[in-house]
């Protein structure tokens, strides 16, 4: 528990490997999974209304104050939150520590921000860039008591109250950019619908956590989290570089409109890295860091996690490759048909991005940072390099330099990280096989199958394609790699252990 008990040592994980660790493991899956799809279910619907009423200029400027709003964000202190997760004992002076320095941080993080609004908007030649940003700032306030709130559930393993936060925020930040949009608000409408996740998360968290404790501004003895959180602030720049360099560079050569395109294809490609497999990482981070010592169980679970997480990742972007058409023009609606050329080259890269991040779990939990780091630090100047290549030849450029960034990336990281983990470059491939064979099978099937509709409209287009793309490839993996559909069922399957 998180109450001050000064100096009890509190929340110590069990290092025996039981049959009960493996049904909370597989219980914690569960509700993180199962609240994180109902959220998105929520937050896609009210996003998809939301960018049909609004204008690619609106996510275009938006997309200019991300990038500040990223860059600070890296140095939140989040990694210092996360190295309670995986530290044998803590007590609550420790908490207090971790607090204060989340204070401290986010404070001067607000603070900045406020102050250098202008210059971001000169950079971008956007005045408006200013507005946005000063009222963003508050969200850095919300963010000391979601992360220690998080990290104190994420540690005892109960992803059932997060999960219950998490959704009950996505509902309201939902409701929130509804009703923003339908009173016209326009580009205010993306900022208000995050403003109420950040602080509906804060309050949820910290009531969830049971975070009655004071912060401590007194900072001796927190030398080894300190170098933790630096180390994770580190590979959070490098991720910074590779994900924002793009509209960093973009943003003061191509107008607000095309870059709205652009960061709305990149979000359509990006849902299942961005939105499904951060929460399943966590969860991953968790488990890793209490069987840390146990090798073989170590590379057992990484294989398991790469091997289901691709089975469903991989269906849905050859899906996107394959039906960018219809689906950008039904769902987004004909203002947005410049990205329909944009999702399919956007897609063929997210394959190669969702493998790259399931590596740093496996590595941070065993106590090796450095190794994200150093595929962070190459990553930065592999995607950076890509994207100024790329840009010469407009938004369809970085698109392209996504593509070949994340391959050289993902090369990188195995050679680093693998032998870290303990896990064989052929026990790798054959992970993720079963997905990618049965997924290139599939979309060479709706691809066929789009040929022959091409005279009908593309909402019958969208109706048929995605069942039979959907059958199709279920029926692969139940003539093929029925054991991968076992695994999966008893990873649901009420009363089965879960490795």
């Amino acid at each position: 528990m998180a109450e001050a008990d000064n100096s009890k040592s509190i929340d110590t994980p069990a290092k025996s490997l039981s049959a009960g660790f493996a049904q909370q493991v597989k219980g914690a899956v569960i509700w993180r999974s199962g609240s994180q799809i109902a959220g998105q279910l929520i937050a896609w619907t009210s996003t998809f209304l939301v960018i049909r009423m609004l204008e690619p200029t609106d996510y275009g400027l938006v997309a200019m104050t991300g990038v500040v709003l990223a860059f600070l964000d890296l140095f939140n202190g989040w990694g210092f939150a996360s190295a309670l997760v995986r530290d044998d004992r803590i007590d609550s002076h420790r908490i207090g520590q971790v607090f204060g320095m989340l204070l401290l941080m986010n404070g001067s993080l607000a603070a900045i921000q406020w102050i250098a609004a202008p210059i971001a908007a000169d950079y971008f030649n956007q005045p408006m860039v200013a507005d946005l940003l000063r009222i963003q700032a508050l969200f850095f306030l919300a963010t000391p008591f979601t992360a220690l709130g998080n990290a104190l559930l994420i540690r005892r393993m109960d992803f059932r109250r997060q999960s219950q936060v998490n959704l009950i925020a996505a509902v309201l930040s939902a409701f929130t950019a509804l009703g923003c949009a339908f009173a016209g608000l326009g580009v205010w409408t993306l900022v208000a619908a995050p403003f109420v996740l950040w602080y509906a998360r804060a309050i949820g968290l910290a009531i969830a956590a049971r975070l009655w404790i004071r912060p401590v501004f007194r900072f001796a003895g927190a030398g080894a989290m300190a170098r933790y959180g630096g180390a994770m602030i580190l590979v959070q720049f490098c991720w910074f570089v590779q994900s924002q360099a793009d509209v960093f560079i973009a943003g003061r050569l191509v107008d607000a409109h095309r870059l709205g395109l652009y960061t709305t294809a990149l979000f359509l490609t990006q849902i299942l890295a961005a939105k499904f497999v951060p929460p399943l990482n966590e969860v991953a981070f968790a488990a890793y860091s209490r069987i840390q010592g146990e090798r073989e169980m170590m590379r057992a679970a990484f294989l398991k996690t790469v091997r289901l997480i691709m089975l469903v990742a991989l269906p849905f972007y050859f899906g996107l490759i394959v039906t960018a058409e219809p689906l950008v023009l039904v769902i987004l609606g004909e203002k947005w048909s410049g990205a329909a050329t944009l999702v399919p080259v956007l897609a063929c890269a997210m394959p190669l991005m969702t493998l790259q991040i399931l590596f740093a779990p496996a590595t941070n939990a065993i106590g090796r940072p450095g190794l994200a780091v150093r595929t962070g630090l190459i990553g930065a100047v592999l995607m950076s390099a890509t994207f100024l290549a790329g840009i010469q030849w407009g938004t369809i450029g970085l698109a392209w330099g996504w593509v070949a960034g994340m391959a050289a990336l993902l090369a990188a990281t195995i050679l680093i990280s693998l032998p870290a983990i303990g896990v064989g470059r052929r026990a790798l491939a054959g992970a993720v096989a079963p997905g990618l064979a049965a997924s290139a099978a599939m979309a060479a099937g709706v691809a066929a199958l789009d040929s022959i509709l091409s005279g009908l409209g593309d909402g019958v287009r969208l109706a048929t394609l995605v069942p039979f793309g959907a059958a199709l490839y279920a029926a692969l993996l139940f003539l093929f790699a029925r054991p991968v559909i076992d695994e999966m069922i008893a990873l649901v399957r009420p009363q089965t252990a879960a490795t």
